[in-house]
C-alpha cells in the first residue's frame, strides 16, 4: 500500500507516523518546510524562549522509518481523474490514497498596509523579523515605541501580550538604555477577549491581563496601517510595532482547486463521515469544515483516525468532539476550559505543561519529547543579543 500525505503539521505528521508503523505501507510526505512547527509555543519563542520547543526537524521525527520518503515542495494542483498532484517545482506525483493536511494561512482581511507593516509570530521568518526590530529599538536610547499593539484577543494574542512585558523589561535591562514607559495594548473587534471560549473564561482572563498591565480595547475596528501608526475606528495610534495575531484562512490550495472539492462558505472542505472529500482523498485539521477546527488536538485526532481508516482498522464514523483548551496568561498562570469547567491560575499552568508534553509525545519518542519539553524553560536572549551586537559592530 502507498499513501501520499501532504502537509507537515500536526495532522499530516500524525497520519504519516501512524501509517509508517506498518512496514508494508509506503508513505510519501510532501511538505513545504523541513521542520515540524509546534505552534502552541511560538509566543514563547517570540519572547525569548528556546527555538527547539517550536521547530523539530522532520528527519528527527521520522528517523529510522525507512518506509517514509520526505519531499520538500509545495503542492499546487490536484487532478482527481488522473490521480496526480503537481508541485511548485513542476514535479507530478501519482497517488493511490491521498491525505491533505495543509493547515491554514494568515489573512489580513484586505486591511490596507497590514501585510507590509505589521509583524507576526506564525513562522521562523516572522519571529526573526520581530526580534530584530525590537533588538534594534532597545539598543538605541529612546528607540522603543511607547506603545506596542497586538491585534487580536484570541489565544495567540493573549499569550503574546501576557509574556511580552517581561521580555521587554529584560531587553531594557540587558541593553541598559533609557526607554519610554511602554504600554502593551490588545485591539479586538469582538466584544470580549477569547471570544471562542466561554464568557467566564473571558472575564477571568480580562482580570489577569489588567493585573499584568496589558491594556485591552474591545469592539474596535482596525482600518489601516502605516510605518508609524495604526488607524483604529477612525483614530490613529502612533506605533511602529504592530503585531497581527488575528485572522486565518484555509490553505489557498483549496481555492485554487475548488472544482475538485465541495467547499463550505468559509472556504473549508466538506467531508463525509470518514473525513473523505472523495473515496481516496482524506482532508484533515484546519482544512475541514469543523467547528472544533484550528486546534492541535483536533488535527492529531484527525490524523490518527485517517490512518486507522486507511489501514482498515476502523469502520466507525469520525466523531467531532470539543477538546480541552488551555491558554497561558503570564508566568505560572493559565486558563483551562473543558466541558463547562473553567479554571484559572497555577492549576491551568500545570495542565498546559502536561498538554505540551502530550503534544510532543504524540510525534516523538518519550525521550525526545522530554528533551524538547524541558527546553521550554531555556532562554535564548543572550546568544541572540550577542549576535545582534556583533553585527552592529
Amino acid at each position: 500500500m502507498h499513501v501520499t500525505v501532504v502537509g507537515g503539521g500536526f495532522g499530516g505528521v500524525k497520519a504519516a507516523l501512524e501509517l509508517s508503523k506498518h512496514k508494508k505501507t509506503q508513505v510519501t510526505l510532501i511538505t513545504d518546510k523541513p521542520d515540524f512547527q509546534y505552534y502552541p509555543s511560538l509566543y514563547s519563542t517570540a519572547t525569548g524562549g528556546s527555538r527547539m520547543q517550536s521547530w523539530i526537524p522532520l528527519g528527527e521525527i521520522f528517523a529510522g522509518r525507512d518506509n517514509v520518503t520526505i519531499i520538500i515542495d509545495t503542492v499546487t494542483k490536484l487532478d482527481k481523474e488522473k490521480k496526480t498532484i503537481q508541485t511548485a517545482t513542476g514535479a507530478v506525483h501519482n497517488y493511490r490514497t491521498l491525505v491533505l493536511a495543509l493547515g491554514s494561512v494568515t489573512t489580513y482581511f484586505g486591511i490596507e498596509g497590514l501585510d507590509t507593516y505589521a509583524f507576526g509570530i506564525k513562522s521562523q521568518q516572522e519571529i526573526n523579523r520581530l526580534k530584530q526590530h525590537l533588538l534594534h529599538n532597545f539598543s538605541t536610547s529612546n528607540g522603543a515605541d511607547s506603545q506596542l499593539i497586538i491585534i487580536g484577543a484570541g489565544p495567540t494574542g493573549v499569550e503574546l501580550a501576557s509574556s511580552l512585558g517581561a521580555y521587554l523589561k529584560g531587553l531594557k535591562k540587558t541593553f541598559r538604555t533609557a526607554q519610554p514607559r511602554i504600554r502593551i495594548s490588545i485591539i479586538e473587534a469582538a466584544p470580549r477577549v477569547l471570544p471562542r471560549m466561554s464568557e467566564r473564561a473571558s472575564r477571568i482572563v480580562s482580570k489577569r491581563l489588567k493585573k499584568l498591565g496589558v491594556h485591552v480595547e474591545l469592539n474596535k475596528k482596525v482600518e489601516s496601517a502605516s510605518a508609524n501608526s495604526l488607524m483604529v475606528s477612525g483614530k490613529p495610534i502612533k506605533s511602529s510595532t504592530v503585531i497581527w495575531t488575528s485572522g486565518v484562512a484555509n490553505s489557498p490550495f483549496f481555492k485554487a482547486n475548488n472544482k475538485q472539492f465541495n467547499l463550505a462558505p468559509n472556504g473549508r472542505v466538506i467531508v463525509d463521515k470518514h473525513l473523505r472529500a472523495a473515496p481516496n482523498i482524506y482532508v484533515l485539521g484546519d482544512n475541514v469544515d469543523n467547528k472544533h477546527g484550528g486546534l492541535a488536538q483536533v488535527a492529531i485526532k484527525d490524523g490518527s483516525y485517517a490512518a486507522r481508516h486507511i489501514l482498515k482498522k476502523t469502520k466507525k464514523p469520525y466523531v467531532s468532539t470539543e477538546p480541552a483548551v488551555v491558554v497561558p496568561v503570564g508566568e505560572r498562570w493559565a486558563v483551562f476550559e473543558y466541558k463547562g469547567i473553567t479554571l484559572g491560575g497555577l492549576f491551568g499552568a500545570l495542565m498546559r505543561q502536561a498538554a505540551d508534553l502530550i503534544g510532543y509525545k504524540d510525534i516523538l519518542s518519550l525521550r525526545k519529547a522530554l528533551r524538547i519539553w524541558f527546553a521550554q524553560s531555556e532562554r535564548e536572549d543572550d546568544a541572540l543579543i550577542a549576535d545582534f551586537s556583533a553585527a552592529k559592530e
